[in-house]
């Protein structure tokens, strides 16, 4: 059995989350500007969210721009807001005849208006979908993400809303931007780095991690089959000792 047959014939992870990293080193191997990997890199993001779909993954996190990105150049960080706007004025449309539901997490305050107009409303457009859930992490930081839960609660205790003593490991999560969202079986990053660069630091707790070699704008269904595959080679223990 071949690497594709075996990832369809296992159950698929419930929520597969994706560090996309290795668009600027894939253009400059290349000898092209890092806005063309960038671009090729919303190519792989089609890919991806169609394969996910076809495997049967219930939920699809991709981290699209971290709290960090913005001390990257001006022009590159316009030109990933513009492939941005491109991605939610072109791809809902699509996704939404797929079944798809679009959700973004992260602070969207310092995204600009028009990009927050489009985010809401790919979000109510998609709402009422049923098939895979496509989680897209802009502006978003896992420690940012944890502080204002952590804040939320407080100033609630502040008020007297809620005693200190009833705030547990749920309370918590209820208070994340992923409320509702199912922690990830399974964490990827591509290009061969090895961290997770502040990215679903909570939700990541008793995640699988796995670091592929692969340069995100070549990242193909194969790969996410291979990694599927990996995950299921896992003994997942939760800090239990094996059976």
């Amino acid at each position: 059995m071949d690497v594709a047959q075996s990832a369809h014939a296992l159950a698929p992870p419930s929520h597969v989350a994706i560090i996309m990293d290795g668009n600027g080193r894939w253009a400059r191997a290349r000898g092209l500007p890092r806005t063309a990997g960038h671009r090729r890199g919303a190519d792989a993001v089609r890919r991806t969210v169609r394969s996910a779909g076809e495997l049967g993954i219930g939920y699809l996190t991709l981290y699209g721009f971290s709290s960090e990105n913005w001390k990257r150049p001006a022009d590159e960080v316009g030109d990933l807001m513009k492939l941005l706007r491109i991605y939610l004025r072109g791809e809902i449309a699509e996704l939404h005849r797929s079944n798809v539901r679009l959700r973004v997490i992260g602070n969207r305050q310092r995204l600009a208006p028009d990009i927050i107009t489009l985010i809401d409303h790919a979000e109510q457009q998609t709402a009422a979908n049923t098939g895979l859930t496509l989680v897209i992490a802009l502006n978003y930081g896992g420690r940012d993400e944890i502080t204002a839960a952590v804040r939320a609660l407080a100033e609630q205790v502040a008020a007297g809303r809620l005693s200190s003593a009833r705030i547990t490991e749920t309370l918590i999560a209820e208070a994340l931007t992923t409320t509702g969202i199912p922690d990830p079986d399974l964490v990827i990053r591509t290009s061969g780095e090895k961290r997770l660069s502040n990215f679903l630091l909570w939700q990541s707790a008793y995640s699988e991690l796995l670091f592929l070699d692969v340069l995100w704008p070549d990242f193909a269904k194969a790969d996410l089959e291979q990694a599927i595959t990996e995950f299921h080679r896992r003994d997942r223990r939760y800090g239990a000792v094996a059976g």
